[in-house]
């Protein structure tokens, strides 16, 4: 399975809950399969999904769930440490990885290579990681929801995108109706 995959088996899990998501073809992707003022769509700033995402489990009960890609959070590793020092229960971070930066022509990551981003996370202190395979990330993102405890899921996959116009959506709606959707 590629990332637009993997997101279209999870958007039935992800609806109700409050998402931010990765920038560049993912967001596009979440976009074309199921955009709604829940979702978060990261139009800039690459590898600021989890620390958005973190922030925003901290400053409210709702579940968050932001998606990155291992590229994303490799250009932020600083994410990891603070997550695990900032445990907040209503927090999953779903590392979609395949080992490559999708969205800039998929040039190979670390992550592709000798780093596991799971190993990472457990030694900066993050006490529940969970590495799946692509066809188990639904099942996995389920059971990290059900459990209410702060999740840090792995799930890797192949490297592949499709082909999808950009988001046209203006970045202050899109804002502003999530912003709607925090309060509500």
């Amino acid at each position: 399975m590629i990332r637009s995959e993997i997101l279209r088996e999870i958007a039935p899990i992800l609806n109700p809950h409050l998402v931010v998501c990765n920038i560049g073809l993912p967001s596009q992707e979440l976009h074309m399969i199921d955009d709604n003022e829940r979702n978060f769509y990261m139009l800039g700033t690459m590898g600021l999904s989890s620390s958005i995402g973190l922030g925003l489990a901290l400053a409210q009960d709702k579940t968050v769930i932001s998606i990155d890609g291992d590229g994303s959070v490799l250009t932020n590793l600083g994410t990891l440490p603070t997550i695990a020092n900032n445990v907040a229960d209503n927090y999953i971070l779903l590392i979609i990885d395949n080992g490559s930066y999708g969205s800039t022509g998929d040039q190979p990551t670390y992550a592709g290579k000798k780093t596991k981003l799971e190993k990472v996370a457990e030694a900066c202190g993050c006490e529940n990681v969970v590495v799946c395979e692509d066809k188990d990330t639904g099942a996995a993102l389920q059971a990290a929801i059900d459990s209410k405890q702060m999740t840090i899921i792995v799930s890797k996959c192949d490297s592949g995108n499709i082909k999808l116009p950009v988001i046209t959506k203006d970045p202050v709606v899109i804002r502003d109706r999530f912003m709607t959707a925090v309060a509500s």
